[in-house]
């Protein structure tokens, strides 16, 4: 069971060839102050998970993700509005960040959680190209404001050290070693 309402995630997976089913969850997006980098998107994953235990049967998984975007020692989630997507990108334009997506796999048995980091270097972006951005695409589901295999990432993103996947949400590698081990 795929615990996100995210196409991008479910395509990913299907994509993988795995059946599931979605049934997203309804938890909140908070989490302590105090959690670090990789810990909060896995704090996150891991709330994901627990709202949808109690239905659980014997023989499902839960796979839960959460991905923020690093800059600057804080997260920048979904923009709420035009001008927070615009400040966001504004921010990224001419620097780098990180992209963390925590997973959480969860069985009746067992319980693994894990993370995958993204470093991403934004080339220089003008404000046109930042407004072309956002009214030709929708920035607001998406973490940082941006989604990696749209324009913005053809046109401005010229370099990554890590999982592509990772940064549209799901680090499908990493999540195919983890349930190839999962028992």
């Amino acid at each position: 069971m795929l615990a996100s309402a995210s196409p991008r995630r479910q395509q990913l997976l299907d994509e993988l060839g795995l059946k599931f089913e979605v049934r997203p969850s309804d938890s909140d997006e908070f989490y302590p102050e105090e959690l670090g980098m990789t810990a909060i998107p896995e704090y996150l994953a891991q709330l994901k998970a627990d709202s949808l235990t109690q239905n659980m049967a014997d023989d499902e998984l839960i796979i839960t993700a959460d991905t923020i975007v690093w800059k600057d020692e804080k997260v920048l989630g979904k923009p709420a509005d035009r001008n927070e997507a615009f400040d966001m990108l504004k921010s990224l334009s001419g620097s780098q960040h990180q992209v963390i997506t925590g997973m959480y796999l969860q069985s009746i048995n067992k319980k693994v959680s894990f993370h995958a980091v993204t470093e991403v270097w934004f080339d220089e972006m003008s404000d046109d190209e930042i407004n072309y951005y956002i009214d030709k695409y929708q920035p607001y589901d998406k973490a940082g404001a941006y989604g990696i295999q749209e324009w913005i990432g053809f046109v401005g993103i010229y370099k990554i050290e890590g999982s592509f996947y990772n940064v549209m949400g799901l680090p499908v590698h990493k999540l195919y070693q983890h349930l190839k081990e999962f028992e």
